[in-house]
């Protein structure tokens, strides 16, 4: 058996006012043994403290500051455009495993190790990023509300792995085992104390096939 029959992953849209409230009824209705996040410390703490990044403090943490900076701003306007700040479906996550009184996890890449490799990525992926980036900050129009927003997202990857290719591993690919590998730790500590532990992972939609195909692979230990 898989780590996969311990584990559900719920795949959310970051600035989705609807993957809050789908995060927080799934954690209270199926009340897991622990609850695991896409964050690491810093972000967690963040997230917690609301601070707001601040271009002053950017320039003076250097390149690595720079790059998180135009990160958090660039989803910090999605989140104005769908009504919800980055992190809601995360706070929801929180708040749910406290209610519930089970342990929460950080699951992520510590954000320091992410920015490192982001500032070795090739010149040619790191100014079409920035292009693309600038762009959300301009008025191009409003988005369609006729399309299939899983399709377009499903699109939107699909681009994003043949334009940046690196980034892509980056971002996604690496990201997608260091979470999995985290989450079967997880499982294997519950194993030596309940038969059937059951942890629910809140991750972007962007991870969640990609988590799960790694959990599928692998067994923990007694059924190896």
């Amino acid at each position: 058996m898989s780590y996969l029959r311990y584990v559900k992953v719920i795949g959310t849209m970051h600035v989705s006012p609807e993957s809050r409230r789908e995060v927080m009824e799934t954690i209270l209705r199926e009340r897991p043994s622990a609850v695991a996040i896409e964050l690491d410390r810093l972000r967690f703490h963040s997230l917690n403290a609301s601070v707001k990044p601040e271009l002053k403090e950017a320039l003076r943490l250097g390149r690595g500051g720079l790059v998180q900076y135009v990160l958090a701003k660039v989803e910090e306007k999605l989140g104005e455009e769908f009504g919800m700040m980055p992190g809601g479906e995360m706070r929801g996550a929180v708040e749910a495993a406290a209610l519930l009184g089970v342990p929460l996890y950080l699951i992520d890449e510590d954000i320091r190790l992410i920015t490192s490799k982001l500032l070795a990525a090739p010149l040619r992926e790191k100014l079409f990023l920035l292009l693309e980036a600038l762009a959300v900050f301009l008025p191009i129009g409003a988005v369609s509300e006729e399309g299939n927003p899983m399709e377009d997202f499903k699109l939107m990857m699909t681009r994003f792995k043949l334009r940046y290719p690196y980034l892509f591993h980056v971002l996604v690919e690496e990201r997608n085992e260091v979470m999995a590998r985290n989450l079967m730790r997880i499982v294997d500590e519950l194993l030596t104390r309940e038969a059937k532990p059951r942890v629910i992972a809140v991750v972007g939609l962007g991870h969640k096939s990609g988590i799960e195909r790694i959990l599928n692979s692998h067994s923990p230990p007694s059924y190896v």
